[in-house]
């Protein structure tokens, strides 16, 4: 696969453009109930709430409304994240997000003919409680953009999907060290569920300050 030099602001842009393109819900006549999901995949580290951010204000600069979902946001309580030790890299796998309570709060209220009242967080990691945050409306036409590890490999109906990868060296460097124990995790997620070929755009940012991207789907 060939990549190419971007910046993160202008690979916002050409994001953001191929979303307005026609047959993508575009913002000047949109249906009533219809809304588009954005994934942005990559570990901790690769720092996918950059690109969300960029996409976000590309996309309002279009007068699009915009709701930005932290997959943070739906960590499964302590008691169940932890249920097998803090370090254990199956329960990271596929017990650490909770996965049904993204269905039911973004995907689900997105749907064709859903309400469009989303809820953008759940539970706070650091208190260990709900977030009681309150629900958002997304206009008709609006943008859902998701960002965090883990997502691919899930059937989320994303609308377009995009995997910020780093090489195992890079992944390595950039982990804080007490997190680094996630890093087998995310060895066995690239093998399992090669988020590199199942994203629509690819994203190499080994070095953040010039990212290289796959491109866009046809």
């Amino acid at each position: 696969m060939q990549l190419h030099a971007i910046t993160w602001q202008r690979l916002a842009g050409r994001l953001a453009a191929h979303l307005d393109t026609p047959g993508a819900a575009p913002a000047d006549d949109p249906a009533p109930g219809t809304w588009q999901r954005v994934g942005i995949d990559g570990a901790p580290a690769a720092a996918t709430d950059v690109l969300a951010g960029h996409l976000a204000d590309a996309l309002r600069l279009r007068g699009r409304s915009v709701l930005v979902v932290a997959a943070g946001g739906f960590l499964r309580p302590a008691s169940l994240r932890f249920e097998y030790g803090r370090q254990d890299v199956d329960s990271y796998l596929g017990g650490w997000y909770d996965t049904g309570a993204l269905w039911r709060e973004v995907f689900g209220p997105t749907d064709p003919g859903g309400s469009g009242r989303v809820l953008p967080d759940l539970w706070d990691p650091v208190t260990d409680r709900a977030t009681r945050s309150p629900y958002v409306e997304l206009a008709p036409g609006g943008v859902v953009i998701v960002h965090g590890p883990l997502l691919l490999g899930h059937w989320f109906p994303f609308d377009l999907s995009v995997h910020i990868g780093l090489s195992p060296g890079a992944l390595a460097r950039r982990t804080e060290e007490p997190e680094r124990w996630t890093l087998p995790a995310f060895a066995r997620y690239a093998r399992e569920t090669a988020p590199a070929t199942a994203a629509d755009v690819l994203v190499k940012a080994d070095d953040p300050r010039h990212p290289a991207w796959s491109g866009l789907p046809d």
